[in-house]
This record gives structure tokens, C-alpha cells and sequence, in this order.
């Protein structure tokens, strides 16, 4: 066994030796020079992103619970929606929530979360979060969020293994028939990051 041993180390050796030795006598070549670092990589590089569909939400008045420690909270019940696109249809699953804290200077930080059901029954979960300062989706500022999803195995799965970014459009509210409270509603736009 021990005679085993050392002649696998001997062979091992001898492949190294022939392995140096090949590698010594071939010119070396300088390698390119790398980009400075901060630089603008190139566009070849540049991440990408696709449209993959929107979703029209519905929301309920929003629940204002005032300041607190950590600034001014709110939530806003998701009481239903559509899908649309090239890559998932379906609908928004009523029953979701919007947590809202606004901080002192302007920024704040949005959280949703909720449940889509695609056009093939596959039910989805998703969960969009944004940090912003200064931006007004009402005036017309982007406001984007960034979404995460879990959907099961199957032909949504691609949602699990991709990034995207949405973007926020605030609907004007519509009035509702009987007095009652203006239906509240906004579109999200979402790409897939390529």
C-alpha cells in the first residue's frame, strides 16, 4: 500500500514536471490592459430590460395610523386587479396590503405585498418594495419599485430566477356610483432585467 502511495505521488509528479515544463517554454503574452476602474463598461455588458407585463391594482381608502417613532405610517388594503402582458395574464388576488412609512424629509419606504392568479390558475407571490426621497408618482416623477417573486416549479418558475424592476403609475381616482368612496387604483409596468 505504501508502495502504492508513492508511486501515485512519483506519477503525479512526473505530470506536473510535463505540465511546468510545456507552460515555460511557450511565450508568454502581456494581457490587455484592464479598464480603469469606475469606468463605463461597455454596452455590450450594459444590463437590459424587457417588458413582461403590467398589473392594474385596485386599492382600498388608505389606514392612517399618524406619526410614530419612526415616522408617519399607513397601510392600503389591495382589493383586486388585472394582469396584462406578453409574458403573464391573469389577475391581482384580493385580500393584499401596501405598508407606507413616510420619514421626515420627503423619503419613505413602501412595502406590498400579495398574491397574483395567472390566467393557467398558478397562484404567485409577490412582494414590491421601494425606498424613495422627493418623488411624486401623482406629478408625474418615476417611482419605481423592486419586486420579488415566488412562484411555484413549473411554467412561472422563470419569475424565481430573474431580477426586474417596476415602475409606478398612480391612476386618478374615478368616482363611484351611490356616494360612495372614489375608486383608488394604480398601474404597475414590469421588466425583466436581462
Amino acid at each position: 500500500m505504501v508502495s502504492n502511495a508513492i508511486a501515485l505521488r512519483a506519477s503525479l509528479a512526473s505530470v506536473l514536471l510535463c505540465v511546468v515544463g510545456q507552460t515555460t517554454t511557450t511565450p508568454v503574452q502581456a494581457a490587455a490592459p484592464a479598464p480603469a476602474l469606475g469606468a463605463q463598461p461597455p454596452a455590450e455588458i450594459m444590463p437590459k430590460v424587457e417588458f413582461v407585463f403590467e398589473e392594474r391594482v385596485t386599492l382600498a381608502p388608505p389606514v392612517v395610523l399618524g406619526e410614530t417613532p419612526f415616522g408617519r405610517r399607513q397601510y392600503i388594503g389591495i382589493t383586486g386587479g388585472t394582469i396584462a402582458g406578453p409574458k403573464l395574464k391573469g389577475e391581482v388576488i384580493p385580500g393584499g396590503w401596501d405598508f407606507q412609512l413616510r420619514l421626515d424629509g420627503g423619503c419613505g419606504t413602501l412595502s406590498a405585498d400579495y398574491f397574483l392568479r395567472a390566467d393557467d390558475g398558478t397562484i404567485i407571490h409577490i412582494l414590491n418594495e421601494a425606498y424613495s426621497c422627493g418623488t411624486n408618482p401623482v406629478t408625474g416623477d418615476r417611482f419605481f419599485f423592486k419586486p420579488k417573486f415566488e412562484a411555484p416549479k413549473g411554467p412561472h418558475d422563470w419569475l424565481n430566477r430573474s431580477s426586474f424592476v417596476a415602475l409606478l403609475e398612480v391612476e386618478p381616482p374615478t368616482a363611484a356610483a351611490g356616494g360612495n368612496a372614489p375608486t383608488m387604483a394604480i398601474r404597475l409596468k414590469f421588466f425583466q432585467v436581462k
